[in-house]
């Protein structure tokens, strides 16, 4: 993979992820990255208007925007297993396999994540090699165009993340097609959606019940990390009618630490 397009799955990577005051402040560096990208340029120019007008803010609003996009409600969930799944015995032995196939390319992660974080996954891509990294972000396709549709329908600077990972990874799927499927969902991020939430969710006691979230996790690949390794993944269940048509139904921190 050309060094900058892994540069750029870093960066989406970083972006989708909590937001750090690091990324702030360098963020002269990082809308240099995305210059230097391969991103076809009328993209890679709405693109950096994006990261200029982002990385010009508090960090402290971003991270709250952050979380009332991503920590309230399911739909923009940033688990992949979860908008195909839910809470199905299917998404643990998927999770188990994607797990696995990480361990056999040599990245090395928290147990306390969750294999099928977003985040998590486009910095493994970041190490496969760029056909290879097309070749899996065309396996999830659906769920990126269904976070950008929904992301668009919350007016939403971050949809754009998710258009440069379809347009890197040459998707064809009809957006169109996608918003016509979303048209007629209710927000789940209102306080009657969330109470509704918290009435389903499940109660633990004694060490279970402890939030788990705020543990120093390791993300990034080890050094040994084998590169341009076509690591093949077998998606349980995977299609399209699951992705286009399924919430999340489960919560995990915005780390993509388990509870």
């Amino acid at each position: 993979m050309s060094t900058s397009n892994a540069t750029l799955l870093s960066l989406i990577s970083r972006l989708l992820d909590y937001p750090e005051a690091t990324l702030f402040e360098n963020r002269e560096a990082v809308v240099a990255m995305v210059a230097e990208s391969t991103v076809e340029p009328a993209l890679r120019a709405r693109l950096e208007i994006f990261l200029s007008e982002y990385l010009a803010r508090n960090v402290m609003d971003c991270q709250a925007e952050y979380d009332g996009l991503f920590e309230r409600g399911r739909s923009l969930g940033l688990w992949l297993f979860e908008h195909v799944h839910g809470e199905s015995r299917d998404r643990g032995q998927a999770m188990v396999d994607l797990m696995a196939k990480y361990t056999e390319a040599g990245l090395e992660i928290s147990q306390r994540e969750l294999p099928d974080y977003i985040p998590l996954f486009l910095e493994f891509l970041a190490t496969q090699g760029d056909e290879n990294a097309r070749s899996w972000l065309i396996d999830v396709e659906h769920i990126l165009a269904l976070l950008q549709v929904r992301l668009e329908r919350r007016e939403s600077g971050y949809s754009i993340l998710l258009e440069t990972l379809l347009s890197y990874a040459g998707s064809t799927i009809s957006l169109d097609d996608v918003r016509k499927n979303v048209a007629g969902e209710k927000r789940d991020d209102n306080k009657k959606a969330l109470d509704k939430e918290w009435e389903e969710e499940e109660v633990t006691f004694g060490a279970d019940s402890l939030d788990k979230s705020c543990e120093k996790s390791k993300r990034r690949p080890s050094e040994t990390q084998r590169k341009d390794l076509d690591v093949p993944l077998h998606w349980v269940g995977f299609d399209e009618g699951q992705a286009s048509g399924t919430n999340a139904t489960t919560t995990s921190s915005s780390r993509g630490a388990a509870k």
